[in-house]
């Protein structure tokens, strides 16, 4: 696919998020605010629907988005490091708007209390029939992380959110978080519950013997006479981001020339559009467009970034469209493709926010949730307190909800330092809500949390956040193995991002003092990803936590400890 830029700036004047006017409307009510955002015309000949990272989340729910999201060198200022005003400027969208409160956490919880909660598979649902029935023969793709995040997948083991990607539709999925339920169960689900009905592809899973794949690779359809290729690109450090023994038998990683070798077989046979649904993270599928040709389009996950327009990455074969979902069920992506003369001759982008208020909820799937919850209900509802600030996690380095961890595990682990993992899953809460145990699960549920305690000496303190910032910060995309970085509670520190490995993080303090290289401190944690912590008789973080929560009935608002950032500022990831 060969577009100009001036083409190509055509495209985004013609829309390339949906209500782009919506300033317009909102005053008009919701009728005119659903007929704005999703009325949108059918544009060519083949469509693809794309969701990721909704983290098992089938309810509505707030979710606030980074006022911290920093890019550096060459990803300076470019999508996905964008926050606040500065992504609004760049996707043309009035403040103060739905699409504003969608994309940004300006204003949250004003903006929150005005236009509602987002999200929910019954509102989903709605609308993925509404865009499927405009557009004959469009795919429902679906990036990952769809199995982990709440308390009823954990309890279920998947099985909630199996029934219900089946009953949405989903045609196409790759995965993550998927995988941290251990490879039997993987192996069940794909067999048994998707068989016929959803096809799971990675082309970068192979067994750790012979190399062999462990999934498709890509599959074929054929849209509307056109025929598709969706090749699977799986988070490819699981092992390392997760417990290495929950998949032992296989390997992942990044694997362009297998990728190109795939893309070159689709195309080989016949395929006159090429999609490589991936769960990299943006950075990495901007560095994987530039590297293998033959791509239309990266739908891409894991970094939790909703792109409101599509980046556009030049290789040796043209160009690719590099595009990011969002997370919890909060956006549904649509791209419409026109294929001419056997090859993408244009297209169309939208990322559509769910805001359940406009959506009304499809009947079908609003049963199936009401049954998959009844038998757990009294206990996700249980009121553990009430919270007077909001809480939420999403960030590079720290946020209230994870502030609310790192407290509770100091306290009651008696500990001076806490860590809590950079997951970037988790709902929010505004100020006055309950914090109830279906909250909590939200925040900690997956099948290795356990809490923990573990004397560290200060250089090994050094160690781990210079590890994890490194994961964050390295210059190589391909060098970036998931997550933010992991909170902190108790100890102070600066963070250079622009500094060498091994040398970011400066001046660690505990009570002012400096922290000494040869001295063995007490720290908190949770979720670690050995598997001597499973068998140490640990308790799963949500017990250690809840009966904190329970005697506090209150909790104050929490400003998130967060390191002191040198060579940043200012920085449009910065707000």
């Amino acid at each position: 696919m060969n577009l100009s830029k001036r083409e190509f700036l055509q495209l985004l004047g013609a829309g390339s998020v949906a209500g782009l006017g919506l300033g317009r409307h909102d005053s008009a009510g919701a009728a005119g605010a659903v007929d704005a955002m999703y009325a949108l015309p059918r544009f060519g000949n083949v469509s693809l629907l794309h969701m990721t990272d909704c983290h098992a989340q089938l309810k509505p729910l707030y979710f606030r988005e980074p006022s911290v999201n920093i890019g550096l060198g060459s990803m300076r200022g470019k999508v996905p490091h964008l926050v606040g005003e500065q992504l609004l400027k760049a996707a043309g969208v009035a403040p103060g708007t739905r699409v504003a409160h969608a994309l940004t956490h300006l204003d949250f919880d004003r903006a929150a209390q005005r236009y509602g909660k987002v999200g929910g598979f019954a509102h989903l649902a709605t609308l993925v029939k509404q865009l499927k029935a405009s557009r004959p023969g469009a795919l429902l793709l679906d990036g990952g992380d769809t199995w982990q995040g709440s308390a009823t997948s954990l309890w279920t083991q998947a099985q909630d959110m199996v029934d219900a990607c089946k009953l949405l539709g989903v045609d196409v999925m790759t995965g993550h978080w998927e995988f941290t339920y251990g490879m039997e169960r993987v192996k069940e689900i794909i067999e048994k519950d998707f068989a016929g009905r959803v096809e799971f592809v990675a082309q970068n899973v192979k067994t750790a013997d012979f190399g062999d794949p462990v999934f498709k690779p890509y599959v074929m359809r054929e849209i509307n006479g056109v025929p598709c290729a969706i090749v699977g690109q799986a988070f490819p450090y699981t092992p390392i981001a997760n417990p290495r023994y929950m998949v032992a038998d296989w390997t992942f990683g990044i694997q362009d020339d297998n990728l190109q070798r795939v893309v070159d077989e689709a195309r080989a046979k016949g395929a006159q559009v090429v999609v490589v649904l991936s769960h990299n993270g943006m950075d990495v599928d901007l560095k994987m467009a530039s590297r293998v040709r033959g791509v239309d389009a990266i739908l891409g996950g894991h970094t939790h970034d909703g792109t409101p327009m599509p980046t556009l990455v030049s290789n040796a074969g043209g160009q690719t469209i590099v595009v990011n979902g969002g997370s919890n069920g909060k956006f549904l992506g649509v791209l419409d493709f026109e294929v001419k003369g056997k090859k993408v001759s244009d297209f169309r982008y939208r990322l559509l926010p769910v805001f359940s208020d406009l959506i009304p909820a499809d009947r079908e799937m609003d049963a199936l949730i009401a049954r998959i919850r009844a038998p757990y209900e009294a206990k996700l509802s249980e009121t553990l307190a009430h919270t007077d600030g909001t809480l939420y996690r999403r960030g590079n380095f720290n946020g209230t909800g994870d502030q609310l961890l790192l407290d509770a595990l100091m306290e009651v682990q008696d500990a001076p330092i806490a860590f809590s993992p950079g997951f970037r899953w988790g709902t929010s809460l505004l100020p006055g809500q309950p914090i109830t145990r279906e909250w909590l699960m939200d925040m900690t549920a997956t099948t290795y949390s356990y809490a923990t305690v573990t004397p560290m000496s200060g250089e090994m303190l050094k160690t781990v956040l210079e590890d994890v910032c490194d994961n964050l910060f390295n210059p190589d995309p391909y060098y970036q193995q998931g997550g933010d970085m992991v909170r902190v509670g108790g100890l102070q520190y600066a963070c250079d991002p622009t500094a060498a490995m091994g040398q970011r993080i400066q001046d660690m303090r505990l009570d002012g003092k400096p922290i000494e290289a040869g001295r063995t401190y007490k720290v908190a944690g949770w979720a670690p990803v050995s598997e001597e912590a499973r068998s140490a008789g640990n308790k799963p973080v949500w017990e250690v936590i809840e009966p904190w929560l329970k005697s506090r009935k209150v909790v104050a608002a929490r400003a998130p400890e967060a390191p002191v950032l040198k060579n940043v500022a200012p920085n449009p990831g910065l707000a």
